[in-house]
């Protein structure tokens, strides 16, 4: 959908939702039941910090998680839930259930993958770790240990207060790159959910609502015929020069795509020694923009550019789409739930020492604004354009309403995906932020099994915004999920 549409998408939703008379609650939430979820969250801050910090040593990529997928199963499991593990093909994803009786379903996502090449300590300068590869530098490792906090809180006010409903933790690996969610989407495991939340390390405290990129990611491997490079380079056909060619016919192309399009590229393998000429090289691509239609018709353009690289080289290439993400469709009824509740929790004070770490990490930043801005909950929005990452989140919030937030767990001025995110995710400033995530989803949860109104409102601006006789189909198409998509090109050959 284009962001012209989306906006007047919006407006359609903004007017049916003004249609809805209010209606009471169902069983109204009281102050006692927000003190009693607020005092159980913090009961189990202990709980969401050790599951969080060992996530974050254990630094597992996109489905290769499979300790910090059990550690999350296991605090479930021993908190009353049903979990189902190993869901629509992926070894590290679950579904985790508590049912009490006839009412709404209502989800919660949890996270668990880290990055490749951002190993760091939790020191506010730059340490790599020996011998490790990987660290949470989006801070995935707080995402689904606050989360399963947030969810174990919330059963236990469902049980005190007899509250009829299903609550739902989905464990969902590789969002980094490998579209986890979209094959829990695919396989159906979100057709009667009635609402879905979800959170994400940030560096304020935020529940405004915005679009994300859709996209579609894949690897090119390409094949020749390997040879001495001096001794005899006719016999060689070079697998190298097929993928920079590639990368060349690609950056050209770049003058000829519409606007907001955005292409990026690693090569990921190209041979081992300059004197041999390569028999094989991959590199992996990622193609973005707000439309999805936009996203498919440039992905075919740079597989053309492949196909052209290889005929020019005498080499072959094949293509794997290892990942594929709609646009995110914020809805802004529950947007305005979930601030109300943020602003319920407040803002995040920190100890002279955290300030002390914040600001030695802000001396490796450009001009950060002041440590102070944690305390603060920003301005609530809806923002329908930009958006300059994307999220497998977004093709849940096609078939259900969608949610999120963000708290304070990095240094404010920090960039995503970076070493300073890392070592903020591995300490205390990390925790508080994500146990103030917990206490508002809980908090927003407990509002949707209260009141049956707003999920009604929030399904009916979905609809307006997606459009009519929509149809999910997932743009990675039908491939299994690319359970290897982190492992070596080299281990694949």
């Amino acid at each position: 959908m284009k962001p012209s549409t989306l906006k007047l998408a919006l407006l359609s939703a903004s007017m049916a939702a003004g249609m809805f008379a209010p209606q009471a609650f169902a069983k109204p939430i009281t102050e006692a039941d927000r003190v009693q979820i607020l005092k159980t969250v913090d009961a189990d801050a202990p709980q969401i910090q050790d599951a969080a910090l060992k996530i974050w040593g254990f630094a597992e990529v996109g489905y290769q998680e499979t300790k910090s997928s059990a550690l999350l199963q296991g605090q479930l499991k021993d908190a009353g839930f049903d979990v189902k593990a190993g869901v629509a093909g992926e070894p590290t994803a679950f579904v985790a259930s508590f049912k009490n009786g006839a009412g709404p379903v209502i989800a919660i996502l949890a996270e668990f993958d880290a990055l490749p090449g951002l190993a760091q300590t939790a020191d506010p300068v730059k340490t790599p770790i020996p011998g490790q590869a990987a660290g949470h530098g989006c801070g995935h490792n707080l995402f689904g240990a606050a989360s399963v906090g947030a969810a174990v809180s919330l059963k236990a006010w469902m049980v005190k207060n007899n509250i009829k409903g299903e609550l739902r933790v989905y464990g969902t690996p590789a969002e980094e790159g490998g579209s986890g969610k979209v094959y829990l989407v695919r396989a159906g495991l979100f057709n009667d959910v009635d609402a879905t939340l979800h959170w994400h390390p940030n560096s304020e405290n935020t529940a405004v609502q915005s679009v994300s990129l859709a996209n579609i990611s894949g690897k090119f491997r390409f094949h020749g015929v390997s040879a001495h490079a001096a001794a005899a380079p006719e016999k060689g056909r070079s697998a190298l020069d097929g993928v920079e060619i590639m990368d060349v016919a690609t950056n050209f192309l770049r003058e000829h795509i519409p606007e907001q399009t955005r292409i990026h590229y690693v090569i990921t393998s190209g041979g081992s020694a300059p004197n041999v000429v390569p028999d094989f090289a991959e590199v992996y691509y990622y193609v973005r923009h707000p439309d999805p239609t936009v996203v498919k018709e440039v992905w075919g353009r740079v597989e053309n550019a492949a196909k052209g690289a290889a005929l020019a080289t005498g080499t072959t290439v094949d293509t794997e789409i290892t990942g594929g993400v709609y646009a995110l469709l914020p809805n802004d009824t529950l947007g305005r739930v979930m601030d109300a509740n943020l602003r319920k929790v407040g803002g995040i004070t920190w100890t002279p020492e955290e300030i002390a770490f914040a600001k030695k990490i802000q001396t490796t930043l450009v001009n950060p604004p002041s440590v102070d801005t944690v305390k603060t909950i920003a301005p609530y929005k809806i923002e329908m354009e930009g958006g300059g990452g994307s999220t497998d989140v977004s093709d849940i919030s096609w078939v259900t309403p969608t949610v999120g937030l963000g708290t304070a767990t990095f240094v404010p001025g920090s960039a995503g995906h970076s070493w300073q995110n890392v070592a903020a995710a591995g300490m205390s400033i990390g925790v508080k932020g994500a146990v103030n995530a917990a206490k508002t989803l809980a908090l927003t949860g407990a509002d949707l099994f209260s009141n049956p109104d707003v999920v009604k409102k929030a399904k009916a601006e979905l609809e307006q915004r997606r459009g009519p006789n929509f149809t999910y189909k997932a743009m990675l198409g039908d491939r299994p999920p690319a359970l290897d998509y982190r492992k070596p090109a080299a281990g694949r050959e």
